[in-house]
This record gives structure tokens, sequence and C-alpha cells, in this order.
């Protein structure tokens, strides 16, 4: 596939249908049986593999799908439509790529990117600790220098694919308390020199795919592996926080399908349940409660959307990404939780999905940045765009 060719739109429909058709049929339906064992779905994880997913947005010059921003925004809707955390399973290494195509070197992209792109070579994102989540300066992770290596020391917290992933963008304070990014690589499905994956995190949803946290104590990365070079040194914040910006129309989009596979089982469920001898669906209280799960998913649809061609076209999208997590966010938390109050008694058991829904969605509402944090970035915007 060439650049060209990814720019068309018939080439992004087709592929944005590839994975929808998939999702209707191999993943909705299954994705409960590893959802509550907890476990990797690792026949899913292949077929995503086998789409392209983990080169989706790096460039074809390494071998990647160079697919743009909105397109990407909508094989994550379709995948959280089907199970969120599949979106999960890519998310980290996406802001990975992003982030080493934006400030790597010209080695480290061509070192790095290529193993990306066939999802061998898993990357992780690595910037919370358990006193340093909200307030990135608080982070007590450092890195000491020592001739042509660092020394990493110190404890993150909430690491998706920690355990699994090959490479880890990984924060750490240096000299004078600023923050720098190392690109950390380690084996896959272990830990290696003074890595130690030290707890799993068990977790409300976002199930079958590992957060952990990882411990460094004395581990040694060469001074090659900062990201930017020597550039770089200092910069690491600011790198990762470009890249969340693009990571919040991810959390916004994987909203948008969850919300609307909520509002799929609602209606379903609704035209087939009956009471008073017809289907509820068609009672005052249960076709307005639809009608308004349709609106605010449709909401959520067009509002991360724009936030998506606005990315694309190269504008600064820190006021609309933020819109876009804030409001899919918590209109999918809103829509879940009507499913199940649609679906009665039957909603509060596992062996229907809308169960699943309304534990998966407090996570975008918290994660990439909360909605709190979200509210302040949108209202200093606003503030300082009216002067």
């Amino acid at each position: 596939m060439t650049a060209t060719e990814i720019t068309d739109p018939a080439v992004a429909d087709a592929i944005v249908q590839a994975v929808r058709a998939w999702i209707d049929t191999d993943v909705i339906g299954k994705a409960d049986d590893f959802e509550h064992a907890d476990d990797f779905p690792q026949v899913m994880f292949d077929q995503m593999c086998a789409f392209g997913l983990f080169g989706a947005t790096i460039a074809p010059e390494y071998g990647g799908l160079g697919l743009d921003a909105t397109t990407y925004a909508r094989i994550i809707e379709e995948l959280s439509r089907g199970w969120m955390s599949l979106a999960g399973i890519v998310n980290t290494h996406k802001i990975a790529a992003t982030m080493i195509t934006r400030y790597g070197t010209d080695d480290q992209r061509a070192s790095l990117l290529p193993r990306m792109v066939d999802g061998s070579f898993r990357a992780a994102f690595s910037l919370s600790e358990p006193d340093a989540g909200s307030d990135t300066r608080s982070m007590r992770c450092k890195a000491v220098r020592d001739g042509d290596e660092w020394i990493v020391n110190g404890t993150k917290m909430w690491v998706t694919n920690g355990v699994r992933a090959s490479l880890v963008m990984l924060l750490a304070k240096t000299a004078d308390d600023e923050v720098t990014c190392f690109l950390v690589e380690k084996e896959p499905g272990n830990t290696s020199g003074g890595i130690t994956a030290s707890k799993k995190i068990d977790k409300l949803g976002y199930r079958g795919l590992e957060t952990v946290e990882m411990s460094y104590v004395d581990h040694r990365v060469p001074h090659s592996s900062i990201l930017g070079g020597d550039d770089g040194i200092g910069h690491g914040l600011r790198y990762a926080l470009s890249a969340l910006e693009l990571g919040r129309i991810n959390i916004a989009a994987r909203a948008v399908g969850v919300a609307q596979a909520a509002l799929d089982d609602a209606l379903a469920y609704a035209k087939e349940r009956e009471t008073f001898g017809k289907p509820i669906a068609h009672h005052q209280a249960i076709s307005f409660k639809l009608a308004e799960m349709a609106t605010k998913v449709h909401a959520a649809r067009l509002v991360t959307y724009d936030a998506a061609r606005k990315y694309d076209a190269g504008e600064r999208i820190d006021l609309d990404a933020g819109m876009a997590k804030l409001f899919a966010s918590e209109a999918a938390f809103e829509v879940a939780m009507d499913a199940v109050r649609i679906h009665g008694g039957n909603g509060f058991t596992t062996e229907y999905r809308v169960e699943r829904y309304l534990r998966d969605t407090p996570l975008m509402i918290i994660g990439e940045g909360t909605n709190e944090i979200q509210k302040m970035v949108i209202a200093r915007k606003l503030l300082a765009e009216s002067g």
C-alpha cells in the first residue's frame, strides 16, 4: 500500500469496513470469555497484527499504513464497539510511535519504527507513578548519568502492556528536576536487568490485557536511548503531553465505540423484551431514553471526528481534543448506565454485555488526563482566547 493509496477515502473506508466485519463476526459474542477470565486474547491480537493495526499511523517509508488520525479514530471506535480492551492493546504502542516519529533522531526512527509495524515489537508508555498522576511534576523516578549510560531508579504505575512490551517510553527526572524520555528496550513477556513487574493491577474493567506496576532498580540504559538524542534532555514531558493530545482523540473514539455498543444492545433488548403486552421499546419511558442515548452517541462521534480532522489539517488541538475526550467519555458512561437500566435486572448480570460496558466506561473518564483536568485545560484555553 503506497502513501498515495492511503489518502484515498475509498481505501480508508475499506480498511474500516474490514475491521468492522471482523468485530461483528469474531469479537462480539466471544470477548466476554476473555474479559471475565482476564485472559489475553492472543487470537484477536494475531488478527490485529494481520490487519497491520500496529503500524496504522506509522509512515509507509517505515513499512506502516500511514493512516490519518480520522481513519484511525474510526478503527478505534470499531475495536471498542467489540471490546474496548482491544483498543488498549494498540493505544500505548501508537503513542510511542507518535513520539518517536515526531521527536526521535533519524537513527531512532530508522531503528525502531520498522520493527513496530507488525506487532512483534510492541511499546508501552510509562509516565504515571504511585504519587504522581495528574501532577506529573511530582514524579520521583530518576535517571543519573554514568559515562555513556544512565542509571534509572523508581517505580511506575498503570503501565498497560508493560510485561509484553519490547519497548517502554519511560519518563524520568534527570538533572535540575527536568523530565527526559528514555527508550528502554527489554525482552517481551519478561523483565530484564533492573526492571521488574512489581505488581499486577486488578481492575474494575479494561480486562484481558495486563496493567502493571514496574520498578527500576539501578537499571542501566545507553545514552543513545534518550528520545531525540542530546536535544531531548529535559524535554520528555513536553514530548509526552504532545502525544497525549492525540491520545485523547483515541480515548474519545473508544468512548464512542462503547457507547454505540451499549445503544445497539439496548435497542435489541427493548424490541424483544415485552411488558404489559408490548415490547418495552414502545413504552414512552424507554423510547425517550433510547432517543437521548442515540443523540449522545451521535454528538460524541461528531466532536471526536472534528478533533481528528483538525489534527489531520495541522491545527492545534489541545482545546478540541480535551472537549472530545470530556464529552465522549461522560456520554459513554451515561449511555452505558441507561443500557443497564433498560435491561433491568438482566443488566446486572454477566449474562448480558451491558454490565461490561458500564465497567469499562470509567477508564475513559480517568485515562489520558482526568476529566477534571480536561475542564481546567478547556477553561484555560477559553480564557486565553477571549483575551
